[in-house]
Order: C-alpha cells, then sequence, then structure tokens
C-alpha cells in the first residue's frame, strides 16, 4: 500500500468491501457449474451483511445478480437433467421484480381479485429494480439513498394508470412537498451553491470554483465567468452563449429548416462547428445527457440540448419556434425519455425505492408495517415475508429465470413452463400466464419461441451504463466551509457530487446540522466518447464490469480529498461507508435523431422496435421500461398496466373467472 493509499484510507475497515471482481466472477461461470455459481454469491452476500438495503460495497448489479445469467447467454444452453418440479401454479408468473414488474402485479390483483396466485422471480437479493435503496446506520442516525431510479419528474404528466397506482399505494404527493417545504432549503438557509471543479489533468491545476449565489437567471454570469482558469477567448464565448442577443448562427433558414438541421447534428458538433466556440467552452456542456441518456454531447442531437436548455446554451439567437403540443413531448414516458420541464420534481430520501416499498406492502401486507407513506422511511421490510405460501403474490429473490416455454403450442396452451436458478440448483413452475417484466435484450434468450422479428427487435435496445455512488460521511462540514452543495466536473471519474437531496419522510429526518452524518451522491456514465451511441453503450457495460470495488473506492476517496481538501476534508477519518449501485444494463434505450429514423423519434410509429418487441405472443406479454423506450417510472407503469390488460383479455377469452383459487403448493 502506498502512503496516498494511506493517507486516502485505503487500509479502513468501514464494513464496506466487496472484494469479489465482476470480471473473475463471470470469467469463473463461463466454465463453473450453477452450484460454483452460487457459492461465490452466498460468499459475496455474507461479506456485507444479511440486510440487503444495508449490504455496502458493490451493489446495483452486485456479485450473484449476473453471473448465471452470463454463462446462460454465452453457452445457449442449461442442463435440465436434475431440474426440481415444485407442482407449484400460478395465475401469473412475472419475470423481473422492478417497479414494472411490481406495479403488473399490483394491476392483475386489482382487476383479478384477491384469490388470484402470482409469483414475482428477480435474479437481485432486492426488490425494485433500479429503484433501489442504500441504508447506513451511524451511531445511531439512519442514512438512507437512492441506488438508482431517484425521483418523480413531473408528476402533472403523468399517465393515468400511473397515477392511478400512486394513489391505490398510498402515494400523497402534495401532502409530502407540504412536509418538506422547510427542509428542502436546508443547503440555500447556509449559503451553500453549486460550483464547478477544474482538474489538473484537464487545467494543469485543481480548482474549485464557487457559484455567485446572488446570480440565478443565468447559466454563466460574467463574474463567474471571469473568475475561471480557462482563456479569454474561451471566457468571452462562454458569456455570449448565454446572450439573449447572440447571432444567429443559421441566417436564412426557417425555424422548421434549423430544427431539421439541429436534429441530424450532434451538440457537440453545434457548438464547435456552428456556434464556433473555443475548445474549452465544451468542456461545461459535454456532459449534456448523460444523466438521462447515458451519453454525453458528443451524442445527443443539438435538438434535444435545445429542448432542454431553451434560449440559454447557445440557442437564443436562432429564434426558433416553440415545439407544437405533442413534439418531442408527446411519447410515452416523455420526451425520448426526458420529462418536459415543468418545474416538478419530488424525491423521497431514497428515491423511487419508496414506491416500490409500497408496492410491496400493498402486495404483501405485513411486509412492511404501517398504512402511511410516511411509515417508511425508518420501517425494515420482513424479507422472510415474501414468498409465503400463504401470500396471494410471492417475490422470490435470487432467482435468475432462464427458460420460458409454453406447454405446447404456444396458439392453443393453457400453461407455461418457467425454469429458473437458485442457490446453485434448477426450479420449474408452472403459470397461466407470464408477464416478462426484465430488460428486452434479455427475453430473446429466455424464451426462444417468440418469432424472429420479434426477438430482433427486443435487441434493438441496448440500454446505457450508469453509476449511482452512495458514500456516507460523518458529517459534511467541508462542504459547508466551502459554501457548495454540488460540484460539476466532466471529466473526472465521476462527473457530479453532490449532498443527498434534503428531504423528510416520517421519521427518517435529513441532517439539519454540518456536524451531522450525511450520504453524497456520486455519478458516472462510462463510455467512449466520440464512437456511436450503442457502442458507447457496450464499452462503457464492459469497463464497468471489469472494474473492481477497490477502484472505484480509490477514485472515490481521491476525488473527494482534491475537491474539499481546502475545506478540511479527511477521506480516512470521514468517509464511513461507501455504496457503489453499478448498472450495467441500466437506462432504456431511448431513439435518437442522429442514428435512428426520423419518425421513430417524433412520431409514435408502429414500426419502432419497441412497439415490435412488446408485441404478446401466446400466454407471454411484456411489461418494461424498454417496451416504452423511456427509462422514466411512468413509462414503467404504463407498459405493466398494457401487459395486464392483455393478460386478463386472455383469461375472458378462456372463460376463466376472476376469483377462482389456482393450485399452488
Amino acid at each position: 500500500m502506498t502512503n496516498d493509499d494511506r493517507s486516502l484510507g485505503m487500509h479502513r475497515d468501514i464494513s464496506r468491501r466487496d472484494f469479489i471482481n465482476g470480471v473473475a466472477i463471470t470469467a469463473a461461470g463461463l466454465a463453473s457449474p450453477f452450484a460454483a455459481l452460487a457459492a461465490q454469491a452466498d460468499r459475496a452476500v455474507d461479506e456485507v451483511g444479511s440486510y440487503p438495503p444495508a449490504r455496502l460495497g458493490m451493489r446495483g448489479s452486485h456479485p450473484g445478480s449476473f453471473e448465471t445469467a452470463h454463462a446462460f447467454r454465452d453457452t445457449r444452453s442449461i442442463d435440465v437433467s436434475g431440474v426440481q418440479r415444485t407442482g407449484e401454479t400460478y395465475d401469473l408468473v412475472i419475470v423481473g421484480g422492478g417497479l414494472s414488474g411490481l406495479s403488473a402485479a399490483h394491476y392483475f390483483l386489482k382487476s383479478a381479485g384477491p384469490n388470484a396466485k402470482v409469483l414475482v422471480l428477480d435474479n437481485h437479493d432486492d426488490f425494485g429494480g433500479h429503484a433501489k435503496r442504500n441504508e447506513f446506520n451511524y451511531h445511531g442516525k439512519l442514512l438512507v439513498a437512492d441506488g438508482g431510479t431517484s425521483e418523480i419528474e413531473s408528476p402533472s404528466r403523468y399517465n393515468q394508470w400511473a397515477l392511478q397506482l400512486l394513489r391505490d399505494i398510498g402515494v400523497d404527493l402534495d401532502r409530502y412537498t407540504r412536509a418538506n417545504q422547510s427542509t428542502s432549503k436546508i443547503y440555500s438557509s447556509l449559503g451553500l451553491r453549486g460550483a464547478h471543479f477544474f482538474d489538473k489533468e484537464t487545467f494543469g491545476n485543481d480548482r474549485l470554483l464557487v457559484r455567485d449565489g446572488a446570480v440565478r437567471d443565468q447559466l454563466f454570469p460574467r463574474e463567474y465567468v471571469n473568475a475561471m482558469p480557462i482563456s479569454e477567448q474561451a471566457k468571452r464565448d462562454l458569456i455570449r452563449l448565454d446572450d439573449p442577443n447572440q447571432p444567429d448562427y443559421m441566417p436564412g433558414l426557417t425555424s422548421s429548416q434549423k430544427k431539421e438541421r439541429l436534429a441530424r447534428m450532434s451538440y457537440r458538433d453545434y457548438l464547435l462547428d456552428v456556434a464556433k466556440v473555443d475548445e474549452q467552452v465544451y468542456w461545461f456542456f459535454m456532459a449534456a445527457g448523460r444523466d438521462v441518456f447515458c451519453v454525453g454531447a458528443d451524442a445527443l442531437p443539438a435538438l434535444f440540448a435545445w429542448q432542454m436548455f431553451g434560449g440559454a446554451g447557445g440557442f437564443a439567437g436562432l429564434r426558433l419556434d416553440a415545439s407544437p403540443q405533442g413534439l418531442l413531448a408527446g411519447l410515452p414516458g416523455g420526451q425520448h425519455g426526458r420529462q418536459v420541464e415543468t418545474g416538478e420534481v419530488v424525491h423521497f430520501p431514497d428515491g423511487n425505492a419508496t414506491l416500490a416499498r409500497l408496492l410491496v406492502r400493498w402486495l404483501i401486507p405485513g411486509s412492511l408495517p404501517g398504512t402511511k407513506q410516511e411509515d417508511l422511511g425508518t420501517a425494515r421490510v420482513n424479507y422472510g415475508m415474501l414468498d409465503q405460501a400463504s401470500n396471494a403474490t410471492r417475490i422470490r429473490l435470487n432467482s435468475t429465470v432462464l427458460n420460458v416455454r409454453h406447454d405446447g403450442d404456444p396458439a392453443s396452451a393453457k400453461e407455461v413452463i418457467v425454469s429458473y436458478h437458485n442457490a446453485g440448483k434448477l426450479f420449474e413452475i408452472r403459470g397461466r400466464a407470464c408477464v416478462l417484466a426484465c430488460w428486452n435484450m434479455f427475453i430473446p434468450y429466455i424464451a426462444p419461441e417468440l418469432p424472429s422479428a420479434q426477438k430482433e427487435a427486443l435487441a434493438f435496445n441496448v440500454k446505457g451504463p450508469i453509476v449511482t455512488t452512495n458514500v456516507f460521511l460523518r458529517n459534511w462540514k467541508s462542504f459547508e466551509k466551502l459554501g457548495i452543495y454540488s460540484v460539476e466536473c466532466p471529466t473526472m471519474y465521476h462527473d457530479m457530487v453532490s449532498l443527498a437531496v434534503p428531504s423528510d419522510l416520517g421519521q427518517l429526518r435529513h441532517a439539519r446540522s454540518p456536524n451531522e452524518p450525511i450520504s453524497v451522491r456520486m455519478t458516472r456514465t462510462p463510455g467512449a466518447p466520440g464512437l456511436p451511441r450503442k457502442d458507447q453503450h457496450r464499452i462503457g457495460r464492459a469497463d464497468l464490469l471489469a472494474t473492481s470495488f477497490e477502484t472505484f473506492e480509490r477514485n472515490i476517496r481521491d476525488q473527494l480529498t482534491r475537491m474539499l481538501d481546502r475545506g478540511g476534508f479527511d477521506a480516512a477519518e470521514d468517509i464511513v461507508g461507501i455504496a457503489v449501485n453499478r448498472w450495467p444494463h441500466g437506462y432504456s434505450y431511448t431513439y435518437n435523431s442522429l442514428y435512428d429514423p426520423l419518425e421513430w423519434v417524433f412520431t409514435e410509429s408502429d414500426q419502432r422496435p419497441c412497439v415490435v418487441g412488446r408485441q404478446p405472443f401466446g400466454l407471454l406479454s411484456i411489461a418494461n421500461a424498454d417496451a416504452a423506450a423511456s427509462p422514466h417510472t411512468d413509462a414503467a407503469f404504463l407498459e405493466a398496466h398494457r401487459a395486464v390488460t392483455e393478460v386478463l383479455a386472455r383469461r375472458a377469452l378462456l372463460f376463466v373467472r376472476p376469483n377462482t383459487r389456482s393450485s399452488n403448493s
């Protein structure tokens, strides 16, 4: 261990180490029997604790959650000679326990009746999909953070089925917002602001520059820009991009003609080749789109950037007409994966994990205590209740589905047979219907009966990799001393660092004083800027799975030290826990006018792969955010409702009585 490692605290035992490298397990999985993979996964779980939300280290796609699937992907075969037929038959089997899978169970039970039997199978050690909860208890203070799906954006634009579900499970956004009116102002009451960190690798020296809190109507106020360590030309160009009277960079073209050109060029090319700004100016915009599209401005259509920034960001001089109602914003889930900005954002302390927990409490009464949303702030899940035979809905974790097939001709079969792997063994159960609520790319592997054209459409979706890291600190005095709550740093290992969103939920209280412990959110989008978007996703995914927790930890400690050392930050002392939520298959692929046909981007064309891929087949229906080509929560709910509607329509055709209790042993 080097002196730098010791000063960073790499030698400290803070119950967060996960020594199993993703590459090591995956490589072993190609040659090992499934039982060996299960043993490796069990060791990983033992090292980090028994309560899933409190497990730290490598989370998200954690060790043990993906190795079996990768081995199956590469071998295309499973040994079914030892399969155990459980004798269980369910009215509905759901593959995937994310928000779409859980909501599909909700919609089905609500219509089919409380005596219907549902089984949800998920490959992770916790439910919720990307809507994960990270917990850490420091000296009696419970800290909670979201591990992926962060917020409810623009709830006034939610579709009717999503809004109905929120009401059904007890979500009251108005009450929550009112309760957090003062809490949400904690950072501003302390005078904390946003900042940029200019790293030495890019600018020659490390420098933290804090925004002027007095100027709020500009992206880059003149005084702020003049203090930056960039060239004089770059300063002039950056100020120009904020000027409402800047030149028209596309003279002689109509608004429609300009929009068509913007749709076909990247935002990077627009800034450098059309607006002709200095190269250093691009640094401030290169991360545009990463938080939703998992690629930066080099793969973001300039038209999308205009929709995101409005007149700012170099577009004011174009004098573009406002987009007609429905264009760029009318597709399910919002504007190509983004909701129209309405200013409404609701963030529970654990993000949309609160929605997953509320759904589970609705599906399995008693699995979480209480009756209101506020009760879930500090509530612990009774995981022992999730898979009991007495439940109408059972949730079976650590179970990777490897095959779904009809018992006979798909056109006339009465049941599907689902094979899954759990604890080194293969099991087989039956269902009268099946909803595939996993991600699209894996469906052709587990459901080989699907038509070739449908499998091709499902494979079109290449999900974007993303990392949400939560670092638990014993206090945040260094942030207060520096006067910051968030830092943009687009060329560093993590491109955004911010204190947790200040919010309370029942007895779960956000830190009021910088002397209290807190969580810090750090985001990373691995990729290969300059390449086509899908290639960036594939390279980023491989990079993510090849990165050990130790590499993440060293970069986390180094980056926070460089940013916060002038505030007295001590990585060895101040960091008390780390959860790296890696999502190699993260956000759903959203259509992009740089790479996809314009009609896919601007209309609800039936030729879009998401539409072709989500068609029902026999007793199979597909429900996930991929089916809407949107990573948003309301899109996941919408697609779940559609899939369940298909299931219920088939049940009606078969004259199945809604409240007939199925056999289930």
